[in-house]
C-alpha cells in the first residue's frame, strides 16, 4: 500500500499541532489509566479499520507494559476474561462513540451507565475525548492511507 499523502500535517502545520494538543490533553494517567487509554484507541482504530493506528497503538500498549494476550483478545473484548468491569465499559463506550451513525440510539444508557458506574465525570469526559481523538486520527489516516509502522520507520510520531 502506498500513501496518497506522505505526511500529510507537513501541509497543515497548525492542524497537526492542534490534534496533537488534544492528543496530549487526554493523556492524564491519574483520571485515566493509560491502559484503558491505549485499550480505547486500539479498538476505535479496529473498528475504524485504522492499520495506522492499530500498529501505533499496539505498539505503544506493549511499551506501557500491556501483554500480548490481552492485545490479541481486544477485538473480542466481550468473550474473553482479561478485561477488567472498568475496562470493559470504557471498550463498550469506545465502540458505541466510533459507530454513531449504526443505530438509532447511538450511545445507548446502558453503555453510558456501566460507564458512569466505574468512572467520574472528569474521568468520563477524559474517555469521550480520548475516543474522538482518535477517531479524527483514524479518519486522516485512512483516508490518506497511512502505511501501518511507517511512524517508526520513519521516526515520525503521527501522520
Amino acid at each position: 500500500m502506498e500513501p496518497r499523502i506522505t505526511r500529510p500535517y507537513s501541509h497543515v502545520p497548525d492542524s497537526y499541532r492542534a490534534l496533537l494538543a488534544l492528543e496530549g490533553s487526554t493523556r492524564d494517567d491519574s483520571v485515566l489509566t493509560r491502559e484503558i487509554q491505549e485499550l480505547v484507541r486500539l479498538r476505535a482504530s479496529q473498528i475504524n479499520g485504522c492499520g495506522f493506528c492499530v500498529d501505533m497503538h499496539s505498539h505503544d500498549a506493549l511499551e506501557a507494559g500491556e501483554s500480548t494476550e490481552r492485545l490479541l483478545a481486544v477485538a473480542a473484548w466481550r468473550e474473553a476474561p482479561y478485561f477488567t468491569r472498568e475496562e470493559r465499559a470504557a471498550l463498550a463506550l469506545a465502540e458505541a462513540v466510533t459507530r454513531l451513525a449504526d443505530r438509532p440510539d447511538p450511545v445507548p444508557d446502558e453503555v453510558w451507565d456501566a460507564a458512569a458506574a466505574v468512572f467520574d465525570e472528569r474521568a468520563l469526559t477524559l474517555l469521550v475525548t480520548t475516543i474522538a481523538t482518535i477517531n479524527a486520527w483514524n479518519r486522516v489516516a485512512v483516508t490518506t492511507r497511512q502505511v501501518a509502522g511507517s511512524h517508526r520507520r520513519g521516526g515520525a510520531r503521527a501522520v
